[in-house]
């Protein structure tokens, strides 16, 4: 699709710089305008589509993550229980 927005770009340049310097004898049925009009349509949709899809790659990958972490078992023991000293019976 990205291709198509490049190609339709040249053509509507193209077809602008026909109608200035040529007076349109070659895109004289084709309307410039349209030709630029469409192409940037087509470049932002890409764009957006492009943008999403990499947000949804992030939500997929925090899901991935949050789902590993969910999985660790609870008795992990934490640093301060093991550094805490023992109390040792008077007798």
């Amino acid at each position: 699709m990205l291709i198509w927005c490049v190609i339709l770009a040249c053509l509507g340049t193209l077809a602008f710089l026909d109608s200035l310097f040529n007076y349109g004898e070659i895109f004289r049925r084709v309307n410039s305008v349209m030709f630029l009009l469409v192409s940037l349509g087509l470049l932002v949709r890409t764009s957006m589509k492009i943008k999403l899809r990499y947000i949804e790659r992030l939500t997929e990958r925090v899901q991935e993550l949050e789902a590993l972490v969910g999985n660790r078992p609870k008795s992990t023991p934490t640093l301060e229980k093991e550094t805490r000293p023992q109390k040792q019976q008077i007798y």
